[in-house]
């Protein structure tokens, strides 16, 4: 399967071209897409991608997209893109949360069964993403919205051993102050939204042009829950 795929979730962006299937990946080429400039420079990346490999967009056979978490401008310009791609090629479309491609990222590190994610959400509250490392892959335990003196309270009174891992240094700084071990790891881009997009649509994980939806950063129906 040849499958593109957006990610404009973060302050800078990027599309990636990929083909493969639930067990084989090939990344044909990763391109960043600068913050600020997703309205001007988005459509033109993805079309200059495309004919420097002289893929006609007809060949797509699908699209991965970062739903987020992420800011409002950058995500609506991205989904919009492949909203508008998915519907004129009526290909499949798969929707990587960015939580999730990071967990992903550290199934091979961690020395845990339990991999928790925590990204900046901006006004001392985190997004936090709980995985279960399970014979099947990597499960999803929930995504939610905490304040740091929730997510404080709930680790330390959690009993499972876990990773607790983070790509922004504000987070780490934050909890290392707080006595909490935390790795620091890499963001995920566009080429691990390729690959977790290809297992989605191998599983028929898919949804529609009209389904596909954001999780915005400051998003009113994004619920604040502690952690379980």
């Amino acid at each position: 399967m040849l499958i593109l795929a957006v990610d404009t979730s973060g302050k800078q962006g990027s599309v990636a071209l990929a083909r493969g299937d639930a067990a084989n990946f090939e990344l044909i080429e990763n391109v960043p897409v600068a913050g600020g400039t997703f309205s001007a420079q988005l459509i033109p990346a993805i079309a200059s991608l495309l004919s420097r490999h002289s893929i006609a967009k007809e060949k797509l056979e699908g699209i991965a997209a970062a739903s987020g978490p992420g800011s409002f401008t950058g995500l609506r310009v991205g989904l919009a893109a492949v909203k508008g791609l998915g519907e004129t090629l009526r290909i499949p479309i798969a929707s990587v949360s960015i939580l999730e491609a990071c967990a992903h990222a550290q199934k091979g590190r961690a020395r845990q069964s339990r991999i928790l994610v925590a990204l900046d959400a901006s006004r001392g509250d985190l997004f936090l993403g709980k995985f279960q490392l399970t014979e099947n892959g990597l499960q999803s335990q929930g995504e939610s919205l905490v304040n740091m003196e929730e997510f404080l309270q709930s680790i330390r009174e959690e009993n499972q051993q876990q990773m607790l891992c983070s790509p922004h240094e504000s987070v780490i700084h934050s909890l290392e102050q707080q006595g909490i071990s935390i790795a620091k790891i890499d963001r995920p881009g566009s080429a691990e939204i390729a690959l977790l997009g290809l297992r989605k649509i191998a599983a028929g994980e898919v949804v529609s042009p009209e389904a596909l939806d954001a999780n915005y950063i400051r998003r009113a129906e994004f619920t604040k829950a502690g952690v379980k």
